[in-house]
């Protein structure tokens, strides 16, 4: 097999676009390859910005645009980087996009902004996405590399967003700033019902991680089995 052959396939030169495996790279790390349950990376941002679920989503969007465009620019550079400034390279795009990001929530979403602070520029150092560009990006095609950009970050933005919901809704009887729980329910107003202060603490955050993952676990006999 010629090293033309080998390069067509190993970038799926041919293959249709949503075929299995490609649909494999998007379905994986929503469930059995979770880079927050299953490979437990990304544990400070769902321990930082959980909170509320405004801020959660925009991170998780934030991220699914980081990685995806992030994952096609180091597959289109990859047989042009040096290996040994392919480090450099990477943070240089990462940094490049995360700066985007930031400045278009600055531009049209200032509240949002100043809540996640800090925690937007540190999407540079998140090692789901350094992971994916050293393990995928630079060995596989464009559209893989979307695809697994893409899947990755939908899979980490999934567990922000169900923590979030846990955490505000248990914490401050609300979604997206909108109060569920009816005012004559809480205990001032002669009802039976508190808000639990302790959901919005950090360890919280740490706790509801966890259920996530015996939840499942219980239910993926696959994760099971591998351990």
């Amino acid at each position: 097999m010629s090293t033309e052959t080998v390069e067509k396939k190993k970038s799926g030169e041919g293959e249709p676009l949503f075929s299995k495996k490609n649909r494999r790279l998007l379905s994986d790390p929503l469930n059995d390859n979770n880079p927050i349950t299953v490979q437990v990376l990304g544990i400070c941002s769902a321990l930082a910005i959980t909170v509320q679920l405004k801020p959660a989503v925009v991170m998780a969007l934030s991220v699914v645009f980081v990685m995806g465009a992030g994952n096609v620019i180091i597959s289109l550079l990859r047989n042009l980087i040096p290996s040994r400034v392919r480090i450099i390279v990477m943070l240089t795009v990462v940094a490049s996009l995360v700066i985007l990001v930031d400045q278009v929530l600055k531009a049209y979403m200032f509240d949002v902004s100043k809540q996640l602070s800090v925690f937007i520029g540190l999407i540079i150092t998140n090692c789901i996405i350094m992971g994916r560009f050293e393990a995928f990006a630079m060995g596989n095609g464009t559209w893989k590399s979307f695809l697994d950009g893409i899947g990755n970050a939908a899979g980490y933005g999934v567990i922000l967003i169900l923590v979030s919901i846990f955490r505000e809704f248990f914490g401050a009887g609300s979604l997206w700033g909108h109060k569920l729980i009816p005012d004559d329910w809480y205990m001032q107003n002669g009802g039976f019902y508190h808000d639990n202060g302790m959901m919005l603490l950090p360890p919280m955050a740490l706790i509801s991680v966890a259920l996530i993952i015996w939840v499942q676990r219980a239910y993926n006999r696959k994760l099971i089995e591998e351990n």
